[in-house]
């Protein structure tokens, strides 16, 4: 998981060393990448059955929280070196990175899928194929009297 905060930090420093935010696209992405994984972790402990332990879940919580802190700094920034237009075109791009990271795993989901349906399929017909071979041996060995 990629730590947002690092990412903050990185752009941060590059921003108050007067580079632009356009040199800056990578720690940006990977800043939001990293709350994304943030959100996903916390979503999944709440969601899940076998999370007993509150600690771990609290964790999350105020590490989604300390995300959405840095999502509103790193909002500032933006804003402030390239207007509010910049900030709402910056979340549009996101939203489609966004989708389009669903729709890959999706794809992959789909692609592993059907790749054990074939295994499955092709594996079965192999065993069904060796089992009445095995049969067709066995009546052939004992008509011949070998058995």
């Amino acid at each position: 998981m990629i730590d947002p905060f690092t990412a903050l930090a990185a752009v941060k420093s590059a921003v108050s060393a007067g580079k632009e935010l356009v040199n800056v696209t990578k720690q940006i992405g990977e800043f939001f990448d990293g709350v994304d994984d943030l959100r996903a972790a916390h979503e999944k402990k709440k969601n899940s059955l076998f999370s007993g332990s509150d600690e771990n879940a609290m964790e999350t919580f105020v590490n989604l929280q300390r995300a959405k802190d840095a999502e509103e700094e790193l909002r500032q920034i933006v804003i402030a070196t390239r207007g509010f237009s910049a900030w709402g075109e910056l979340q549009a791009i996101r939203v489609q990175a966004r989708k389009d990271r669903k729709s890959k795993i999706a794809a992959e989901k789909k692609r592993k899928a059907k790749l054990v349906e074939r295994i499955v399929i092709y594996g079965g017909a192999v065993i069904i194929v060796s089992i009445m071979l095995g049969i067709t041996i066995v009546i052939i060995l004992a008509k011949q009297g070998r058995l």
